[in-house]
């Protein structure tokens, strides 16, 4: 069996610092820490299995701050986790959210200043999207409502459509748009998270939300059943062993001068 490469180890290695930070300040219950090293343990054999797939040994500078946001995600993922479980501290679960959500504007620029843009990279930072507004679905579902779960689900859900209909794997011409719905869903996710907002108006939110990331999809789809016969595809997979064209949340790795429709190769937005 092949070593491990040393990034995604390192990746690991944080990961668990991470979490001996959160235990020893907010704490953190056996729920938290079950999902945490959980989550480290998949991110590291993931990554690892992406970049061998790409035939690289080693993150770019954007990579890194992408990997910083995964690790960040995987800080909420052990708090939503210890959430069902008990209370946990809500400033700190928000805190850590906002800097993932921030960070996801500066690996794009980093990305485009040294010219390091890649199809590992474009796909890394589409996953990391879409598992933190995953997680951000299931803490915001029990006080706002299941349905909420649709934010979070729908992303994978098309993945999973795309094994039983594969004209979903067409190739979309590039639309920004994509990359602000899925910007929509992490802040509005975030608020409802913060507790700090009336209830009626952070339901409005979330319905909007919800609507949008609907119509993104709805959109796409429409457009990829009207070409179906036309569009070239290719096999779905989440950080899989082969390329893909594993959809964004709401197509949300799409950014100007994308490859249209492949996002396994689209620049960072």
């Amino acid at each position: 069996m092949p070593s491990l490469r040393p990034g995604p180890v390192i990746g690991l290695i944080v990961q668990f610092a991470l979490l001996v930070v959160l235990a020893s300040t907010t704490g953190l219950g056996s729920a938290g820490w079950l999902a945490g090293i959980g989550y480290g343990i998949a991110l590291c054999l993931l990554v690892d299995r992406a970049l061998r797939t790409a035939r690289r040994n080693g993150f770019g500078p954007a990579d890194r701050v992408t990997l910083s946001r995964a690790l960040l995600a995987g800080c909420v993922t052990a708090l939503v986790a210890d959430s069902f479980v008990h209370e946990v501290a809500v400033p700190v679960l928000v805190g850590v959210t906002v800097v993932a959500l921030v960070l996801d504007a500066v690996d794009g620029r980093v990305a485009r200043g040294t010219g390091t843009d890649s199809a590992f990279g474009a796909r890394f930072d589409m996953e990391v999207d879409a598992f933190l507004i995953l997680v951000l679905s299931l803490y915001a579902a029990p006080r706002f409502g299941i349905w909420v779960l649709a934010i979070g689900a729908m992303r994978y859900v098309y993945v999973v459509a795309t094994w039983v209909l594969p004209w979903l794997n067409g190739r979309l011409f590039p639309r920004y748009w994509r990359k602000v719905v899925a910007a929509i869903q992490g802040i509005v996710l975030c608020a409802a998270a913060a507790n700090l907002l009336p209830r009626p108006l952070v339901v409005i939110a979330l319905v909007a939300a919800l609507a949008l990331l609907t119509e993104s999809f709805g959109r796409d789809v429409g457009y990829l059943f009207r070409h179906r016969h036309a569009l070239a595809t290719r096999p779905a997979f989440l950080m899989g062993a082969t390329p893909v064209e594993a959809r964004g949340l709401g197509g949300a790795a799409a950014a100007d001068g994308a490859v249209p429709g492949d996002q396994s190769e689209r620049v960072r937005a």
